[in-house]
């Protein structure tokens, strides 16, 4: 067994405890969701995060791609910054150069 294995006890429920150097190197706390599968004979957990059906959206693969497109268009200087409001609608009614 490797130096970094702990050894845990399930209960009549089916309970586990995770070893708390475990819950703090994955980061899992009291309450958060876990994804559990087999990969061979090995029970494995994954930490997820639940994200409000409201918010679904951003985390769809193609807002993923526009938000990278946009971020690489900002760090290559295609995009401008305006003080007020008013600076804004006034470059938006002149439209593009």
């Amino acid at each position: 067994m490797p130096s970094d294995t702990f050894v845990t006890k399930m209960t009549r429920n089916g309970q586990v405890t995770l070893p708390a150097a475990i819950r703090r190197e994955a980061n899992v706390e009291e309450g958060d969701i876990l994804a559990v599968h087999l990969e061979g004979d090995r029970i494995v957990l994954i930490p997820k995060k639940l994200i409000d059906k409201s918010q679904a959206y951003f985390w769809s693969e193609a807002w993923q791609r526009a938000e990278q497109e946009a971020e690489r268009d900002i760090a290559e200087g295609h995009a401008e910054v305006y003080e007020t409001v008013d600076e804004l609608i006034a470059a938006l009614e002149q439209g593009p150069d």
